[in-house]
């Protein structure tokens, strides 16, 4: 589906995705436009907790974990971990457990969570449910963006309904034993509230600050209040109902078999159609551009792609066919020293024509991440501004020859040290990459021969 500015978005057409034998069609994103998607009657007379109701009478815990590893599902939040394996590792820990979802979408470039959740709360608890099933969890929370009001009071709608429904509270559908509470928490409107422990931190009402691992969350000490603790993101659990009602094989068959199954799109920058597309995970950079969005405005040619939004590192615009997918933007060759995997975290995509000027762009990025480091480790915490200060500097003219490889060696000791988050990669993968390509236009800047000007601090991020 995609959203075309300042209308409603509307569903995609059914089409064929890579791999697949038979027309394959939206599922994540197949209430976006129905008339009270929001409501539960309308969600159970589409067949939703229907999978709820199979894994509760026909199946053990073991077996929901086992066709959701079977799957091949892995996290849709950016990092890309087996999901079945969290949950199974997580499992074999000793009770209390919790379910933390992660909703604190507050990346420029992303934001899927937020029309899933406004189109379709009641799949998001479906899954939750489903995951606290197989997990023997009896406590789960959502956390959401701060700034996203809107997506709260339509989870809080949702929540209330689904107890009176009897789906969540002491006994879920009535199975005896089996109880689960659901809880949101709205974010502390920052980026670093996305990092999973962060956020914990966050929703035990410390400051946002990533802690030491191990242990890590599923473990005793790692988790939220110390107990062992599944972390998903919004879209990760939306999938489940589907691959417990439809099984695993399908799943499986959808997209690229190396990370598996639907996925919902974000793309924006220069494209004439901006929006959420739920596609086969792996289409190509080309389709989702030119077949999905619409094309480029004014016809411009790409220059370059931000892949998986500002954090991963950036792509020529020659390299149209590349998959868009997880697997894909982490391995050779997009897995590229010193700075690592390209990377393809959320999805969310930003394409920049060829009118942009990729050192002002680069600039703002690095005023967004010197902006959101929580200042805990001393690479992120200097070395961002550092960045910010070099790349304003270049970008207004004033900058100095020596700039360049001065910025390229603050970006290469920042890089893969030992701090609590990736944040400092984040950070540098933006730089690191922007120089490597866009060495020529670094140049210029510093010759004075563009007329570029200087970047007001409001405007940097």
């Amino acid at each position: 589906m995609a959203q075309t500015p300042g209308q409603p978005i509307q569903p995609a057409q059914p089409q064929r995705g890579p791999g697949l034998p038979v027309p394959w069609e939206p599922v994540l994103s197949a209430a976006v436009g129905r008339p009270n998607s929001r409501d539960i009657d309308d969600y159970i007379s589409r067949g939703g907790y229907d999978a709820l109701k199979k894994a509760l009478e026909t199946m053990t815990p073991q077996d929901v974990t086992k066709v959701v590893a079977d799957s091949k599902l892995v996290g849709r939040g950016g990092a890309g971990f087996p999901t079945g394996v969290k949950w199974g590792g997580t499992a074999r820990n000793p009770a209390p457990r919790y379910l933390v979802v992660n909703a604190d979408e507050s990346e420029p470039g992303t934001f899927g969570n937020r029309y899933a959740i406004d189109a379709d709360p009641h799949m998001l608890l479906d899954g939750m449910i489903i995951c606290c099933y197989a997990v023997d969890i009896q406590q789960g929370h959502i956390y959401i963006r701060g700034e996203n009001l809107h997506g709260f009071e339509v989870l809080e709608a949702a929540i209330t309904q689904a107890y009176q429904k009897g789906i969540l509270g002491p006994s879920v559908m009535g199975k005896e034993g089996f109880g689960v509470d659901i809880y949101v928490t709205r974010g502390a409107g920052a980026y670093i509230c996305g990092e999973e422990t962060a956020l914990m931190e966050s929703l035990e009402g410390r400051r946002a600050q990533p802690r030491i691992r191990p242990p890590f969350p599923i473990e005793v000490g790692g988790g939220l209040f110390g107990r062992p603790t599944v972390v998903n993101n919004v879209e990760t659990l939306m999938n489940v109902p589907h691959i417990v009602e439809r099984g695993a094989e399908w799943f499986a068959g959808i997209g690229n078999p190396a990370c598996p199954g639907p996925k919902l799109y974000t793309i924006s920058g220069s494209v004439n159609k901006p929006g959420m597309y739920e596609l086969p995970m792996g289409v190509s950079l080309r389709d989702l551009i030119y077949k999905y969005a619409g094309g480029m405005q004014r016809d411009q040619k790409v220059k370059a792609v931000s892949p998986g939004a500002l954090a991963c590192q950036i792509l020529p615009g020659d390299n149209l066919d590349i998959p868009m997918d997880t697997a894909t933007l982490t391995r050779p060759p997009y897995f590229i020293p010193p700075f690592g995997p390209v990377g393809f975290g959320a999805g969310g995509i930003v394409v920049y024509g060829e009118e942009v000027d990729m050192v002002q762009i680069i600039t703002n990025i690095a005023g967004f991440f010197a902006r959101e480091s929580c200042g805990k480790c001393v690479p992120c915490r200097e070395g961002t501004h550092w960045m910010l200060d070099m790349l304003r500097r270049i970008a207004s003219g004033a900058g100095r020859p020596k700039d360049l490889e001065v910025l390229r060696d603050v970006a290469t000791n920042i890089a893969g040290r030992k701090t609590l988050c990736a944040l400092g990669d984040f950070a540098v993968n933006p730089v690191g990459s922007g120089l490597r390509l866009f060495w020529d236009e670094f140049e210029a800047h510093v010759t004075k021969s563009s007329p570029a000007r200087l970047l007001e601090p409001a405007a940097a991020g």
